[in-house]
Order: C-alpha cells, then sequence, then structure tokens
C-alpha cells in the first residue's frame, strides 16, 4: 500500500483524492477548517473556510474539466447534476448571430461549463472522494510542519499535524501532495532547508467584487441576446455567473489603480448601481426579477505566480508535489483556476502510475506540468500586463495610442470579434483554447481559420456591423460621475 498525504480539502485537494484513489493507496487528506454542514444553502450560509478566501466568489469548471469528470468520474457528475449544478452547452454561449443556424456536430460535447456556487460544488465534491476507497478526511487539523530525511536529495517522509484538541501527532507516508492554496508554508519550510525553488511571478492588477442573488419567485434568468454576460471597459469588467438552484452571482473587477471605484464598489448599494448602469447585468439584478442574498466580498493580492521544484535538471526535493494554488496562481478573473488544479491533479495521479522511481516522478510531473498547463498560464500573464497598460490609459484624457497599440486593438475588435460572432467555424477552432483542450495559440496553426479572420478583418465596418456587441457600459468618466466618485470630470 502506498500512503499519500495531502494538504488542503479545497478543489485541489479534492481533486488529488478523486485522481489518486485506488485499490493499492491510502490517501489522508488533512484540512484545518471542519467539515461542511450537509444542506446545500446552510453551506452556502454558514461554511466557513479560513483557508479558502474565494469560497463565495463566482466560479465555473470549464470544458476541460467538465470532460475529465463526466469520462473519468461519471457518477460525480450525476451527483453534482442532482444537487442542481448546472451543464451548460457550447449551443448556450452562441452569439445572437449564430443561434438561428447552429447545428451541433463533434467536439461540441466537450464545450460545455458547469455553473455553481463553490460551496455546492465542494460539498458533492467531498461527498464523492469519501466515498472512496481509500480515502480518509482529517479535518479540524493544522500541519506544523513536515517530517524530512536528508540525503543527497531533501525527501519529504510525512506531516507534523496538531489536531483541534491541541494533540501533536506526525504522520508519515511515502508522498506528501500540498494543496494547501495559495497561502502554503510547504515552499518557506523547503526553502529554509536549502532548497532553491524558483517562482515567476506576475500583477493581476485588479481588485475582485462578487455579490450573490438569487431569482424571486416565479421569475425566470433574462434571454441571451446581444448584451453579453461579460464584458471588459478598461476601468471595469464584469461577469454574470448562473449558478444552483435559481441562484447566480455577478463580479466586477476593478484595476488596482482605480482608488476611487475600488474603495467605494464594496458598498452594496454602489455595487448594485454599477451593475444597472452595464446591460449585460441590469437585467439581471432587476429588483422586479432577482434579490440579493449576500453582502459584496473583496479579494485582492491576487498575482500570477509560477513555482519551479526542478533546477538543472535535478528536483530539489522528493516525495513532494504541489498541486494547484500551492505550485502555480493566475488571475481568477479567467475562471482556470478549479480547472487547472482538477487537471494538475490527474496529471499527478498519471505520473505516479507510469514510474515507481521518486526521481523520475519529480522530473516527470515537472514537465507535464509545464507542457500542459504553462501556455494557459503564460497567456493570462500577459493578457494582465496588456489590461494593466490599458487601466493606466483609461486615466489619461490626452492618451494617443501609437500605431502597434491601435494595430492590435483592430485586430481584436474587427477582426477576431465579429469573426467569432459570425462564423460558426472560427469560433468552433477558438473556444476548445477558452475550454483549454488545446493551447491559447493553437488556432494560429489552422490556415484556414486564420484566413477567414483576416477576411473578416478586410470586410468595410459597414457590412459587418451587425456582428459587433452592443455598447457594454457607460465610459469611465461618465461613469465615476454618475456615482459621484472623485475622479470624475467637471
Amino acid at each position: 500500500m502506498e500512503r499519500i498525504v495531502v494538504i488542503g480539502g479545497g478543489i485541489a485537494g479534492l481533486g488529488c483524492a478523486m485522481a489518486l484513489a485506488g485499490p493499492d493507496r491510502e490517501i489522508f487528506v488533512v484540512e484545518r477548517d471542519s467539515p461542511p454542514p450537509a444542506d446545500i444553502e446552510q453551506a452556502f450560509e454558514t461554511w466557513e473556510r479560513k483557508g479558502v478566501t474565494q469560497l463565495r466568489h463566482s466560479h465555473v469548471f470549464l470544458g476541460r474539466l467538465f470532460s475529465l469528470i463526466r469520462d473519468r468520474h461519471p457518477r460525480l457528475l450525476q451527483m453534482l447534476t442532482a444537487a442542481g449544478v448546472r451543464e451548460l452547452g457550447f449551443e448556450f454561449g452562441l452569439p445572437s448571430p449564430l443561434r438561428g443556424s447552429y447545428v451541433r456536430a463533434p467536439g461540441d460535447e466537450n464545450l460545455s461549463i458547469l455553473f455553481s456556487r463553490r460551496t455546492t460544488l465542494e460539498l458533492e465534491m467531498r461527498a464523492y472522494a469519501e466515498s472512496l476507497q481509500g480515502v480518509k478526511f482529517i479535518p479540524d487539523t493544522i500541519v506544523r510542519g513536515l517530517l524530512l530525511e536528508h540525503g543527497e536529495t531533501l525527501t519529504v517522509k510525512g506531516l507534523s499535524l496538531e489536531h483541534q484538541s491541541g494533540v501533536r501527532e506526525d504522520i508519515t507516508s511515502d508522498i506528501v501532495v500540498d494543496a494547501s492554496g495559495r497561502n502554503t508554508l510547504c515552499t518557506d519550510w523547503l526553502r529554509e532547508q536549502g532548497c532553491v525553488i524558483a517562482e515567476e511571478e506576475s500583477p493581476a492588477g485588479i481588485l475582485y467584487f462578487t455579490r450573490h442573488y438569487r431569482l424571486r419567485e416565479g421569475q425566470e434568468e433574462p434571454p441571451r441576446d446581444l448584451n453579453p454576460g461579460a464584458g471588459d471597459l478598461g476601468y471595469i469588467k464584469y461577469g454574470v455567473f448562473p449558478a444552483d438552484n435559481r441562484h447566480f452571482s455577478v463580479t466586477l473587477a476593478v484595476p488596482e489603480i482605480e482608488l476611487a471605484l475600488r474603495t467605494a464598489v464594496v458598498r452594496p448599494e454602489t455595487f448594485d448601481a454599477i451593475c444597472a448602469k452595464l446591460p449585460g447585468c441590469a437585467r439581471w439584478i432587476d429588483p422586479a426579477r432577482a434579490e440579493p442574498v449576500t453582502k459584496v466580498f473583496a479579494m485582492g493580492n491576487l498575482k500570477n505566480t509560477w513555482k519551479h521544484f526542478v533546477r538543472d535538471r535535478e528536483p530539489e526535493v522528493l516525495g513532494f508535489f504541489a498541486v494547484g494554488d500551492a505550485a502555480l496562481r493566475t488571475n481568477p478573473l479567467y475562471g482556470r483556476g478549479c480547472s487547472s488544479a482538477v487537471m494538475h491533479a490527474h496529471i499527478l495521479a498519471d505520473v505516479l502510475a507510469a514510474s515507481a522511481n521518486p526521481r523520475t516522478r519529480a522530473l516527470q510531473f515537472e514537465w507535464r506540468t509545464r507542457n500542459e498547463l504553462h501556455p494557459f498560464w503564460d497567456a493570462i500573464r500577459r493578457q494582465d500586463l496588456g489590461a494593466i497598460r490599458r487601466a493606466k490609459n483609461e486615466q489619461n484624457p490626452h492618451y494617443k495610442p501609437r500605431f502597434r497599440a491601435r494595430l492590435i486593438k483592430s485586430f481584436a475588435d474587427d477582426a477576431i470579434t465579429p469573426a467569432t460572432r459570425g462564423n460558426i467555424k472560427v469560433l468552433r477552432a477558438l473556444m476548445p483554447a477558452f475550454h483549454m483542450l488545446e493551447r491559447p495559440t493553437a488556432f494560429l496553426a489552422r490556415p484556414a481559420i486564420v484566413a477567414r479572420i483576416l477576411l473578416m478583418w478586410a470586410t468595410p465596418k459597414s457590412r459587418k456591423q451587425h456582428l459587433y456587441p452592443v455598447k457594454l457600459g457607460p465610459d469611465r468618466a461618465e461613469m465615476l460621475r454618475q456615482l459621484g466618485l472623485k475622479g470624475a470630470p467637471a
């Protein structure tokens, strides 16, 4: 029997339990928080997760994770569906110009998104993980340190634990998996022992604000039409997220440099006032349609980080694997955190199944993680740096973009956007990257798709006007003026 101890019972830790469970393993999931209430609504209202700052922010499972659950964990998909988690297929997100002519094609079945509140997702994933052979949860327990064996390469042999009762205990293991999230202490402990764990870091440049709502009795969600449920105005980004059991949430992302706006948006009345001025949000939060059920939740200190546990082709530590946010973090705005974490857990399971050699395992895990996840991390990093520049330019009334900036913006606005809204083949080519099924730039290797995009770019605006989205909301100056915030022009 191989004993594996997982630190953390969040999405990454649950993904590890799901991926690693089997008849030849013992899996212990150590978590600092208490077990959740059994009732879905009670869990949403009362479940406290000190280690999960994003517990009540918007969440989605992208197509890569949906397909993984459907194919490897079909019983979990049944449990999620029974709990009210919603599968919204490719056709759900079609732009209005394409809906009337849509015909399902092979591959569309992998482009579904699972929408739900995070508490519902975790509740069902935990129940599923607990039912798997060899999986045991150790709640109300804090990890106080790593059990180490010093040799040519440092090896982790288990954990030092402290239970809620104050009792200390050491638990030995063959493998320790760090799924404790962005606030992990394991990296610091390893560095104190001389491990050189390099770290790439890049700012996300935003703060994140979420509020949850519930549809009133007799009311339904608004139709999907020209008003998109997500958008970027430069000085603010927004997204509407359907959820389970007649709930939905709205998330507003505000650039860090928008001091007045980010201070005001945490007030519920200001949050709702902003949403009311954004056509894509306004109909959702209409008081006749829905009622707010939470305060505004805020999350900051958002960074894109990537840790390297191999140096000069040699592992820095053996018997230890960091999964999810403990190893790599991305801006939550893009909705890839949960999908990346569970994908990462299954990468680890494949690596452990392929070899029993500790060094081979460490090297293969590092290589596969970089090969399969780093392209998405780097794409997000680049997008964030561009968004930071745009937010800064929004505050300068005299800013005039250079030719290269104008060209890039034109390609996005006048080529890719109308092409994806008016050509189903282009949309199908780009969506797998969004769902993490293909690399972000995979579509560029398809000449026919590139030709269609370039042809759209060359088409006069007058002939493709119907393919542009409607105005997403007021410009920065008008929004600040209407909200009565500092920084608005007189």
